[in-house]
């Protein structure tokens, strides 16, 4: 067992854009930029307003932005990308998983063996030496127990032929009595829109503190693959060292 203070967050996929050069409207549209997720943004754009043409001279990040400081929030939906989360709790998990436009795969405690586990230790708590040590005989007790029952149950099921079926039934049990900080990963997909949103809601002051650790680090990492969509976000440090994220536009 290791407690764990930081949350992992890595950018595993993006939207790719593949230009249709036998159509006469896209060989008419020209775009300063290679970035294949702004691209398919502005393309979706030029779709609606039939504006192939760019008689402004504005680039793609203008062009972008003028979007969205209209509101004209649906035609960044069609860029998405994918995020691998781990380090995180299971605390944290079920408040991620509450933003309902995204897709999930997370890690089952109903297949894999949590008698080895490592749980997360919030900052609060490490900083309190009697808080720590309540911490951690809490966690221990609770690992301790899951073995236990997940040994007897194992045997108890012992007359199950299906092999599987037998550790998930004794581990679906078992699992009752870990605690919000066990450890969990998940791979985390959704539409530039829907990142928008998680970032505002969650890289605030009045977020969960490790909540709000996985939304700056998922919008620093946005920040480098489409900043005309995310570049608005400011990251700066509030009084006490909180580090928040505010965007300019705040349409939904």
């Amino acid at each position: 067992m290791k407690f764990i203070r930081e949350p992992i967050v890595r950018l595993i996929a993006v939207t790719h854009f593949s230009k249709p050069t036998d159509l006469d409207e896209f060989n008419l549209w020209q775009t300063d930029t290679d970035n294949p997720a702004q691209q398919l943004i502005e393309a979706a754009g030029r779709t609606c307003y039939r504006s192939w043409h760019n008689p402004s001279g504005r680039t793609n990040q203008q062009y972008i932005a003028n979007l969205m400081s209209q509101g004209h929030l649906s035609v960044i939906e069609h860029a998405s990308a994918s995020f691998y989360i781990r380090g995180i709790s299971r605390a944290c998990s079920h408040e991620i998983v509450r933003h309902r436009h995204f897709s999930y795969s997370q890690l089952s405690t109903r297949f894999v063996d949590e008698s080895e586990s490592d749980f997360i230790l919030p900052d609060a708590i490490a900083d309190d030496a009697q808080a720590m040590e309540a911490f951690t005989q809490a966690v221990t007790v609770a690992q301790e127990a899951y073995r236990k029952i997940y040994e007897r149950l194992r045997d108890k099921f012992a007359n199950v032929e299906d092999r599987t079926l037998r550790r998930k039934l004794a581990r679906q049990a078992a699992r009752m009595v870990l605690p919000h900080a066990l450890e969990t990963a998940l791979v985390m997909t959704g539409n530039f829109r829907a990142w928008r949103h998680f970032i505002r809601m969650r890289a605030t002051e009045h977020a969960d503190v490790e909540i709000r650790k996985v939304a700056i680090a998922v919008l620093e990492q946005l920040q480098q693959v489409a900043p005309a969509v995310f570049g608005d976000f400011t990251i700066k440090t509030l009084d006490g060292g909180v580090t928040v994220a505010e965007p300019a536009f705040l349409y939904e």
